[in-house]
């Protein structure tokens, strides 16, 4: 999966366990030595995939799920000939200028995981017909939607806010459970001329694993500060559509508390619009925090500030150029201004939330107090993650 938060090893998971470093350097040499003999100019992307599929052959595992990395027909997930199931959740306008301007043309390049002969299932927010037609032409066996595998669709739950929003959550473990019917089908399909037993998994155990989330998905937690316990919200909510659904889904979770926001962005997204969205919910501008996450692609405090003049009464940090810092990046502002909303949101009775870029998290999530291990500044540069320490390692180790 990807993106990650802390470690680059979370993209590849055994039984929810993230790759070992162990394991990371056994595999990844190999990959390396074959791309270097066969003249292989691989992306980190592609890079990653290989490593993910050597170490789900060599683990022996029984079932994998690949996520693509971006539209599908081109993916390098998309080497898989003949997989179990393919599934499309759901499609948006997003990556516009690679994937198309329309969901139709959109569609079109996701449905490139398609295949001959195997069955695939969409979500509600797909232009159906569209992938219908693509289905047909790729001869898969099957197009199917959520309602076919589990019955008539109950009343969606919906989440009101300025608009109305499709609950994506409760959409998310609905596909889920509908794909494990099918993926129970075809296993039952391969085990029928051997002498292994199918292995049944019980409703219960798939209501329990389709309500597990990645972390930063609107993801609660209590932090206590000074005897006291101060609700905490992570979530990449990054551009406009998911920060609209953010402050939909905190109105219709907590729609009496009074809440205090750290945001950091990119520099691609639209800041004038994400942060006046954020800014519409909190009414105060000193309710907001701004961060600069340390990494490349990050926007800056100033660019912030320049793109929504009105929140200059908003916490941030001024990033101060030395020899050492020659563009003015103040690489401790995610830590700093976590400590001092926290510390605020105890003294006011307030809920934390702390949203935007997936760049920010890691810093977030280590001043929150969360142990885990973290990646050091080589390795997160290249894979996405934010840049701090500068030695190279995939360690297991966790910071305290």
């Amino acid at each position: 999966v990807s993106p990650h938060i802390s470690s680059f090893r979370e993209r590849i998971q055994i039984n929810g366990e993230p790759l070992s470093e162990a394991q990371v350097e056994k595999y990844l040499k190999e990959i390396y030595d074959i791309c270097e003999e066969q003249e292989i100019p691989a992306t980190f992307f592609e890079v990653t995939t290989a490593l993910a599929f050597r170490a789900f052959a060599q683990e022996g595992v029984e079932v994998v799920v690949l996520e693509t990395g971006l539209g599908g027909r081109l993916d390098a997930t998309n080497v898989i000939k003949h997989p179990a199931l393919s599934i499309i959740t759901s499609i948006g306008l997003e990556h516009t200028r690679i994937l198309g301007d329309t969901v139709e043309l959109i569609a079109l390049e996701k449905g490139g995981i398609i295949k001959e002969g195997r069955p695939v299932l969409v979500g509600n927010n797909v232009p159906f017909e569209t992938l219908k037609q693509c289905a047909e032409e790729k001869k898969a066996s099957q197009i199917y939607q959520c309602e076919d595998l589990l019955g008539p669709e109950e009343e969606q739950i919906m989440i009101e806010g300025k608009e109305t929003f499709e609950d994506y959550d409760a959409e998310n473990s609905k596909i889920s459970k509908a794909g494990l019917i099918l993926l129970q089908f075809h296993l039952a399909e391969q085990m029928f001329d051997t002498d292994k037993t199918l292995k049944i998994i019980l409703p219960d155990t798939i209501d329990a694993g389709v309500k597990i989330r990645p972390p930063c998905r609107f993801e609660e937690m209590d932090i206590k500060v000074d005897e006291k316990n101060v609700r905490v919200i992570l979530d990449v909510a990054h551009n406009p559509q998911a920060i609209d659904y953010l402050i939909a889904k905190l109105r219709a979770n907590y729609p009496t508390a009074n809440q205090r926001i750290v945001v950091g962005m990119s520099a691609d997204k639209d800041l004038k619009y994400c942060t006046n969205i954020l800014l519409d919910y909190v009414s105060d501008p000193s309710k907001l925090h701004l961060v600069e996450a340390s990494h490349p692609r990050a926007a800056s405090i100033s660019s912030i500030l320049e793109a929504n003049p009105k929140l200059s009464d908003s916490h941030y940090e001024v990033p101060q150029a030395d020899d050492l810092n020659k563009d003015g990046r103040d690489v401790s502002s995610v830590s700093t201004q976590v400590q001092k909303a926290l510390k605020l949101a105890t003294e006011n009775n307030e809920m934390l939330v702390v949203c935007g870029s997936v760049f920010i998290m890691a810093d977030a999530r280590e001043t929150l107090g969360i142990v885990e291990p973290r990646d050091s500044a080589v390795i997160a540069e290249v894979a996405g993650a934010g840049m701090r320490n500068s030695q190279e390692n995939f360690s297991d180790s966790k910071k305290n």
